[in-house]
């Protein structure tokens, strides 16, 4: 396994890549980093050149004032070309996956095949705001323990994965004392009118998709079908039974069934 990084004119995109193979790239979702997905990324090598991406403003690549669709499809484009990476399958979760909805409207000459999970290219109301809420409410220059930090998300959230998702961004400084390695400040301030709102397109999208649903999860709903078929010329919608929005961590071996039955056809 390798890890690596690549210097461009205007981004540096943090990533990993192993596995040989047609290449496959995973975007990660709100909150969340590469490493989200180490273990799906691991199983698909067996297959496929895997490449398992940071978004901006997430794990370890880096900081900038703004967060839109645009931009990430624009970094992921940049990173692209850097690494000779043409007719590839896209995947992205969550806010990954309107950012590779926004990609393949942007640049689908590069795109083979797009796989969006468990959301929809719509604007949604919200519901992460008590989480940064609770991670804006903790003096993080002053903390002095992981444990500190796991204690104050606890007094708001009450689900121990929650809370254990996000401790994954806390990292120590080699100063001494901690820091989120997501740009909380932008993500805070871009929640409401970017992260939460729909990709920016005004045609159809041709690329091949798979939708996957997590069964459990209503960020997919049956009134979001007239959408998908306005906007998508070719696509499909499956379900992964007993999953809720984190199908990935939900049904792990059920997902990969599905991503491998979709690229392999």
């Amino acid at each position: 396994m390798n890890r690596s990084a690549v210097n461009l004119d205007q981004v540096t995109l943090n990533f990993k890549t192993f596995g040989e193979g047609p290449p496959l790239i995973i975007l990660h979702g709100l909150f969340g980093m590469l490493d989200n997905w180490k273990s799906i990324g691991t199983e698909l090598a067996k297959d496929f050149s895997v490449y398992l991406v940071d978004i901006r403003n997430h794990g370890r690549s880096p900081h900038y004032p703004s967060h839109t669709y645009s931009d990430i499809a624009a970094d992921l484009n940049q990173w692209m070309e850097e690494q000779w990476l043409y007719e590839a399958t896209l995947i992205g979760h969550s806010m990954g996956g309107k950012a590779a909805i926004q990609y393949a409207y942007d640049y689908p000459e590069n795109l083979e095949k797009l796989i969006i999970v468990d959301i929809a290219p719509k604007t949604y109301t919200g519901g992460h705001e008590t989480i940064i809420q609770a991670l804006q409410s903790i003096p993080i220059d002053k903390v002095e323990s992981r444990g500190e930090v796991e204690e104050s998300l606890q007094t708001t959230i009450k689900d121990r994965g929650v809370i254990l998702f996000l401790l994954k961004n806390l990292t120590r400084k080699k100063e001494g004392g901690f820091k989120w390695k997501m740009n909380l400040p932008v993500i805070a301030e871009s929640y409401t009118t970017e992260i939460m709102a729909s990709p920016d397109y005004q045609d159809t999208i041709d690329v091949e998709t798979l939708f996957v649903k997590g069964a459990l999860s209503d960020y997919i709903t049956s009134e979001d079908l007239p959408l998908l078929d306005k906007l998508f010329t070719n696509y499909r919608l499956k379900s992964c039974p007993d999953a809720g929005h984190w199908v990935h961590a939900d049904k792990p071996q059920e997902l990969i069934s599905l991503f491998k039955e979709f690229i392999l056809e």
